[in-house]
Order: structure tokens, then sequence, then C-alpha cells
């Protein structure tokens, strides 16, 4: 494995400037800002595994974060579900 490269100086600002404030939203604050939280910490995710995917150099990765894109916009549904009137 050689240095570092572009793409994992990418993934790592798009993690630690993004993850942060999703994670803040989907722990602090009322339902409807956890449910923002959670959309763009999936979203900040899936982006994730697709830069450190292209860093390695592995298109069999790519697997993950597509599946995690799926699991992601079933997680934020199933939420949205949850808070819909009784």
């Amino acid at each position: 494995m050689t240095g570092a490269t572009p793409w994992y100086l990418a993934s790592v600002i798009l993690l630690f400037g993004s993850l942060v404030p999703a994670l803040l939203l989907a722990s602090r604050h009322g339902p409807v800002d956890r449910l923002v939280g959670l959309s763009l910490g999936g979203s900040v995710a899936v982006l994730t595994g697709l830069l450190l995917t292209q860093a390695y150099g592995q298109p069999s990765y790519l697997i993950v974060p597509f599946v995690l894109a799926v699991l992601a916009v079933t997680g934020v549904l199933v939420y949205t579900r949850l808070l819909g009137p009784q």
C-alpha cells in the first residue's frame, strides 16, 4: 500500500466534517432533528465508503456502500413511520 492519496484525505475530511454534526443531531435534539441526523449520517457513511473504495482501488468493496445506502433509506422510512400520528 502506498502513502496517503487525495481520496484518503477527502474521506477523512468528509467523515469528521459531516459525521460529527450528524451524530450531535441524532443524539441531542427532538425527534425530527434525530430523523435529520439519521438521514445525514447514512448519506455521509455511504459517501465515505465510496471514497474509501476509490482510495483502495478495489471495486469489490463497492458492495458495502451500496448495501448501506439501501439500509439507510429503510431506516429513515421506518423511523418516519414511527414518528407519524398514531
